[in-house]
């Protein structure tokens, strides 16, 4: 009679460890979600009326809070916020700095000169921020949401194309994409968390000025698009999947020659 053979376990379901090996680090809980869905909030309201000195000092606050929730992730995690940071700071310097594909208010104003400066200082760990509170709600969520997602998805896109007061086709570009993520991505109830999340932030951070997105694409101009874009999650998804398949490679390469360390899953 034929032995079963066990299923490794999902990548993203927490490992058990080996005996003698040290135990799994605890992860950050729902509250984590709930800071982040606060914090950034509450920023993005200060941001207002801030100078440039007071936008560093929102940035140097929410960098050190995005260390103090990282305290209880594994190292896993915390390489993918990383990753994404890295990531999502550079293309901000590109499409933002340097583009103008959309533009914070400062730089809206003429406030500012540098290309550092263009983009608030709070920005490259608030999206660290923002991929922990997708990641928590993601292991959190029931298999429903994806669907729901979806869903939510498509009529945002459509809405985008049809009544929205400013044409949104790349909001339905970045959609068709969200879509391919909730269907056939590595972790589905990240990106649906990531749609809820980033959505709020998007319609919350036009609303208030805090940046304004360009009508067209800055470099052909063929593009319509919509202030937010109704699919901005589906780019910021590219971001997410960035980190899903790389942070792995990058703690394998940071342990190899060390045996001994009880593997450490993601999200």
């Amino acid at each position: 009679m034929a032995r079963a053979v066990a299923r490794p376990a999902a990548p993203w379901k927490r490992a058990v460890p080996a005996p003698g090996h040290p135990p799994v680090r605890p992860r950050a809980g729902i509250g984590s979600a709930l800071v982040v869905l606060v914090w950034i909030p509450s920023v993005l309201l200060l941001d207002t009326g801030a100078s440039l000195g007071q936008q560093r000092l929102l940035g140097l606050a929410t960098w050190l809070l995005l260390a103090v929730l990282l305290l209880r992730e594994d190292p896993l995690t915390r390489l993918q916020v990383g990753v994404v940071v890295g990531y999502a700071t550079l293309v901000e310097l590109i499409f933002s700095g340097l583009l103008g594909t959309y533009v914070y208010r400062l730089d809206r104003a003429g406030a500012v000169t540098s290309l550092l400066d263009r983009v608030p200082a709070f920005v490259p760990p608030g999206h660290g921020l923002v991929y922990l509170a997708a990641v928590v709600l993601g292991r959190r969520v029931p298999v429903w949401t994806v669907h729901a997602a979806m869903l939510g998805v498509a009529g945002y896109a459509v809405w985008g194309l049809v009544f929205s007061p400013q044409l949104d086709v790349l909001g339905a570009l970045w959609a068709v994409c969200l879509l391919w993520f909730l269907a056939r991505g590595r972790a589905p109830r990240v990106y649906a968390s990531a749609f809820v999340v980033i959505t709020f932030l998007e319609v919350l951070g036009t609303s208030l000025g805090t940046w304004r997105w360009g009508a067209h694409d800055p470099v052909l101009g063929w593009i319509a698009i919509g202030n937010p874009p109704s699919g901005a999650a589906g780019g910021y998804c590219f971001f997410d999947a960035a980190a899903l398949a790389l942070a792995p490679l990058m703690l394998g390469w940071l342990r190899r020659g060390r045996p001994g360390r009880a593997a450490v899953p993601g999200p």
